[in-house]
């Protein structure tokens, strides 16, 4: 909460503050419910993919677009939606985000051909990439630093581990009674209802004490370097790293990465100030978010090749066998709030990764053809709660010290590092889990997919690690 809101609020009378409080707890639960809709969408396309090669003529090799084009473009643009959040006003861009969301999904519901619902897709990311900055930002805003603000993205958290969960559960039940184009129609009128309520929820947004340039040559310059560089990440394993397409777009995204930071070091008014990177915290939130995307967002894709390759679950069976590992999530969220509000941030982090090492150390023991659904439970529900803790920390974090003006690229640049961070992540950990399936079929394919899972899964303990020991990075304070 800004502090001439925090100000009224103490020289109102009762009445008047308790309205206040309760319009800042409906203005929660809407960016809640936002966050909810754009975890949903992360899962719900994944179980209507088969449908959907089916029904548009997708090939084997193209069917990958319908995902590759939604992540590449997200990553992409994120730094500019959180400069655009700051600039433009932050409930104008998350009203805009989600009328856009409203509008692909939509498009996607129609599409009568791959080439237009891959083009929805790709306006559905950008969508993404304007709606996570922009919510994440308004809660920066809304709610000042410390514990409001802590149990605040702790009920934005939840909300999102829900979303996961509801998202493969709703794709089954979805695609199994109306067919493919229902995980998209669904979304419309979500994001429509949500970008309504939100013109009369939202307070409006502040007034600038002073006219910023939206530094157009920074936004081209790193919105294409970034979108080509997610599309090297995506890509790279299905085309081949050294495949010419994969070496041209590298070099081009290097050099307009490049050509970014020059135009950033010499701009008046930089779309992303160098003097960010001053900022401990949010560099440390930043390299913290790149590896818990890698390591800790990377299990529920080899949780899912596990459930369905390994065990022979059923789409529904794996989406029922989420619910425990999501709720865990979504208890591990509130005990982050309620640990950053009693104790250092880097000490929330700390336990939250340590918990998590242990749990996904776990999850292995029920990574094998014979094992049962209660094996791995345990590792599912320490590893899950290790997991929230960490998420909530971590945007504390990032969020630590960021002057108001500055919230919206601040959540743009570490929501990017974890897009890329996910991209690089499961691109290794994936190399690593097929390394040892060529050439095998049968009996001997399941054993060793289900050996290179295990692989992966103890490397993303690593990795967890490695942030752990960056959390330390962290500055001495409450």
């Amino acid at each position: 909460m800004p502090i001439d809101q925090k100000a009224s609020l103490q020289h109102a009378g009762p009445g008047m503050a308790t309205g206040k409080r309760r319009a800042m707890g409906w203005s929660l639960a809407l960016l809640a419910f936002a966050q909810l809709i754009y975890s949903l969408d992360i899962n719900i396309v994944f179980v209507a993919l088969p449908e959907i090669g089916q029904g548009l003529g997708f090939s084997e090799q193209s069917l990958q677009w319908v995902v590759s084009a939604y992540t590449i473009f997200c990553g992409g643009f994120l730094l500019l939606g959180g400069r655009a959040a700051d600039l433009l006003g932050q409930k104008r861009m998350f009203i805009f985000a989600l009328l856009l969301y409203a509008a692909s999904s939509l498009l996607g519901g129609l599409a009568w051909s791959p080439i237009l619902i891959i083009i929805a897709r790709a306006i559905q990311g950008v969508g993404a990439a304007f709606l996570f900055p922009a919510t994440l930002s308004l809660i920066n805003r809304l709610f000042e630093e410390g514990p409001r603000r802590n149990r605040a993205l702790a009920v934005w958290g939840g909300a999102g581990a829900s979303g996961l969960t509801i998202g493969s559960l709703l794709g089954g039940l979805l695609t199994d009674a109306f067919g493919w184009e229902a995980v998209f129609y669904v979304n419309v009128p979500l994001a429509g209802i949500a970008a309504l309520v939100a013109l009369f929820l939202i307070p409006r947004d502040e007034a600038r004490s002073r006219k910023r340039h939206f530094d157009l040559p920074g936004a081209i310059t790193v919105t294409a370097g970034a979108t080509l560089f997610v599309y090297v990440l995506v890509q790279g394993p299905e085309y081949g790293w050294s495949s010419p397409n994969i070496i041209v777009c590298a070099i081009l995204s290097l050099a307009l990465l490049s050509i970014f930071a020059f135009i950033e070091k010499r701009s008046s008014d930089p779309l992303m100030s160098i003097r960010l990177f001053g900022n401990r915290s949010l560099v440390a939130g930043m390299s913290i978010t790149f590896i818990f995307m890698g390591t800790f967002g990377a299990l529920p894709y080899f949780l899912t090749t596990l459930f369905h390759n390994v065990h022979g679950y059923s789409a529904l069976q794996t989406g029922l066998a989420f619910i425990v590992p999501s709720l865990a999530i979504a208890i591990g969220t509130q005990l982050g709030e309620r640990l950053a509000s009693r104790m250092q941030t880097r000490s929330t982090l700390l336990i939250g990764m340590g918990v998590g090492i242990v749990g996904t150390m776990l999850i292995p023991l029920g990574a094998y053809p014979g094992s049962t659904y209660l094996t791995i439970v345990p590792g599912l529900i320490i590893s899950g709660i290790g997991q929230g803790i960490t998420w909530t920390g971590m945007w504390i974090a990032a969020s630590s010290g960021v002057a108001q003006e500055d919230q919206g690229v601040a959540s743009g640049m570490a929501s990017t590092t974890l897009n890329i961070g996910n991209a690089i992540g499961l691109a290794v950990l994936i190399a690593v889990a097929n390394s040892a399936i060529q050439g095998k079929t049968g009996e001997s394919l399941i054993e060793a997919a289900a050996s290179g899972q295990r692989l992966a899964i103890y490397l993303a303990a690593a990795g967890i690690f490695i942030g752990a020991l960056i959390a330390l990075l962290l500055p001495r304070k409450h």
